[in-house]
């Protein structure tokens, strides 16, 4: 900005006064003040907006650099699959060449771990060292029961066919 010392600054005071009379001063300045205030206001926007264009330009380089490398390291990483593919099915085609069909079946003959089926818990049902009769005098359910079964149980029997 213009650089205004103490004695450039007197002299333009002076002048304004005998110019615009003292009378009119305060008004004028304030004025003055305003639009300066304006003007340094639309400036500092008019830097932002263009900092925040360079950033959005820097931000999209980025982007497209970051994207061009992602691209690189997918293909890559799809070249290694289809080369570690073939080198399987090539190692696996020349070690089939000359069995007999019964070993090349990938059912085994005998099964050496029968289906296991684990055991069923009550878990629903509370055991306790709590004995029978003292858990019906308290209303304690022994037989746990899902909603449904317990509607269809209190529900009256059907009257006519």
């Amino acid at each position: 900005m213009i650089d205004f010392g103490f004695d450039k600054l007197a002299l333009i005071g002076a002048v304004a006064l005998i110019v615009i009379g003292p009378e009119k001063l305060p008004r004028v300045a304030r004025t003055v003040g305003h639009f300066l205030g304006k003007a340094q206001r639309y400036v500092a926007d008019v830097k932002a907006e263009v900092n925040r264009s360079i950033e959005l330009e820097e931000l999209q380089k980025m982007k497209t650099q970051f994207e061009t490398a992602a691209r690189d390291v997918s293909q890559s990483v799809q070249q290694e699959v289809q080369q570690a593919a073939s080198s399987v099915e090539q190692a696996w085609s020349s070690g089939t060449e000359g069995d007999t069909p019964a070993l090349a079946s990938t059912e085994p003959a005998w099964n050496p771990v029968p289906d296991y089926h684990p055991p069923r818990k009550r878990w629903r049902m509370k055991r306790g060292a709590v004995p029978r009769w003292y858990k019906q005098r308290q209303g304690v359910r022994l037989h746990v029961q899902s909603g449904a079964a317990r509607v269809a149980r209190f529900r009256p029997p059907r009257s006519g066919a």
